[in-house]
């Protein structure tokens, strides 16, 4: 925004247009924002290659180790023994990002260490809240092909949007929307309470304290045959 415009957005005025379920995808986002603050629109293309300089560094096709960008100091949420406790309460886990698949591959393998991390992102299936992605990654976790029990962590409404169609496209299986305020959202704020209404408005099933929370969850919340289901997004 700021190389465009010379306006960088505040926090919540991003979280107000997530809050609109429709803007998941960064790219997009980034040019509704400029339209809506007056700004002439770049071209989309000239606009991803701005966007891959800041984040990457360098060829977001080539070497990681020759990227220099904001990708190797992004906060992580969660580390891998994350993962470890989900396994060890009874849940397969996966991905639905709607990140480009090699800054998803880099956090997940590089970053957080995770081997061959079942993932769906951007291209592999339409934008959130289409379920197609979260729908093929559920089939490809759960022992068969019908019911089971699916429970999707997101902090957008466009992720719980995901969950709801989700139900919709197979009513066969149990659908669950767990949803996390943004981390920049400080507990107990008026900013963090107003979002945390609008998760629930849109039909999230439970609001999480924190993504490290979704352990307890898991481990209160059994079920045969059951996975767990996590996103990993810019």
């Amino acid at each position: 925004m700021e190389h465009y415009s010379g306006w960088q957005p505040a926090p919540s005025c991003i979280d107000a247009l997530k809050g609109e379920g429709r803007w998941n995808n960064d790219w997009d986002a980034s040019l509704e924002l400029l339209r809506r603050h007056g700004d002439s629109l770049p071209v989309r293309n000239e606009l991803i290659d701005v966007f891959s300089d800041f984040y990457f560094g360098a060829d977001p096709d080539g070497d990681p180790g020759n990227w220099t960008g904001y990708i190797r100091d992004e906060p992580l949420l969660v580390g891998r023994d994350f993962f470890t406790a989900l396994v060890r309460n009874g849940w397969r886990w996966g991905f639905v990002s709607g990140a480009e698949p090699p800054s998803a591959r880099f956090v997940l393998q590089q970053r957080l260490g995770l081997v061959n991390p079942p993932l769906i992102a951007m291209g592999d299936a339409p934008d959130k809240p289409d379920p197609s992605g979260l729908v093929q990654l559920s089939d490809s976790l759960l022992p068969d092909r019908s019911g089971g029990v699916v429970a999707y962590l997101g902090d957008t409404v466009a992720d719980v949007q995901t969950v709801l169609n989700a139900r919709s496209e197979r009513p066969d299986r149990h659908w669950i929307s767990l949803a996390v305020s943004p981390p920049h959202l400080r507990p107990g704020s008026d900013e963090r309470n107003t979002y945390e209404l609008q998760l629930r408005s849109a039909g999230a099933d439970r609001i999480l304290s924190s993504t490290e929370a979704a352990i307890q969850w898991s481990m209160d919340n059994p079920w045969a045959g059951r996975q767990g289901l996590a996103e990993s997004d810019r």
